[in-house]
């Protein structure tokens, strides 16, 4: 997949061309083990924190279950005073309990989340609280292996796009995506290239 949207990239735009050229081959970053609610969990976990906080907060809550990734059910046993002591705060606790409750009442089918249309994946995903579009879209991309998201609202994509396009302002989500129609149907491949470009000067 990657070598056709990479030669489709190059084909319809010459400045993200010229990006593709400058960072050089692309490199998935696609996590596929365990299971769907031990990712959103990580995620979650994630938001807003350095990566060495979030991973040792994630190995305390693993640690309460074992070492092991809890299941929705577990993590609705739990009390609250314990994960805290993990070192949740009480947001993401919060958001932690809805992603269990919709997971295990059938909300959000993580089984079929798979199969579903981008559309429909995103909308099950953002009925949980503390998931927003943004995460959503990057879960998509990243666990889901899906090649045609483009995160419009994304600060970093933004960036890119006003330096590698010369524009004098940040981009509106609705022009990164009149920008980006031209990359469907690999625009999370031109996402990884936009992302890649600012490390790459």
């Amino acid at each position: 997949m990657s070598r056709e949207a990479v030669r489709h990239l190059h084909a319809v735009d010459p400045v993200l061309s010229t990006i593709i050229k400058r960072v050089g081959p692309y490199q998935t970053g696609t996590r596929t083990s365990g299971t769907h609610f031990a990712a959103l969990t990580r995620a979650i976990v994630y938001q807003q924190l350095s990566g060495k906080a979030a991973a040792t907060i994630l190995g305390r809550v693993h640690g309460i279950y074992g070492g092991r990734p809890p299941s929705p059910r577990q993590v609705l046993a739990t009390d609250d005073q314990t994960l805290r002591a993990a070192g949740l705060s009480n947001q993401k606790l919060s958001y932690l309990r809805d992603l269990a409750a919709h997971v295990d009442d059938g909300r959000l089918p993580v089984a079929r989340l798979g199969r579903l249309s981008d559309a429909d994946a995103i909308t099950a995903l953002t009925g949980v609280k503390g998931i927003g579009r943004w995460t959503a879209q990057v879960y998509l991309m990243f666990r889901l292996d899906r090649p045609d998201v483009l995160p419009e609202g994304d600060l970093g994509i933004q960036k890119a796009i006003q330096r590698a396009y010369g524009l004098r302002k940040l981009p509106s989500p609705e022009r990164v995506l009149k920008i980006g129609a031209p990359w469907a149907p690999f625009r999370s491949v031109a996402s990884w290239y936009l992302w890649r470009s600012l490390d790459a000067d």
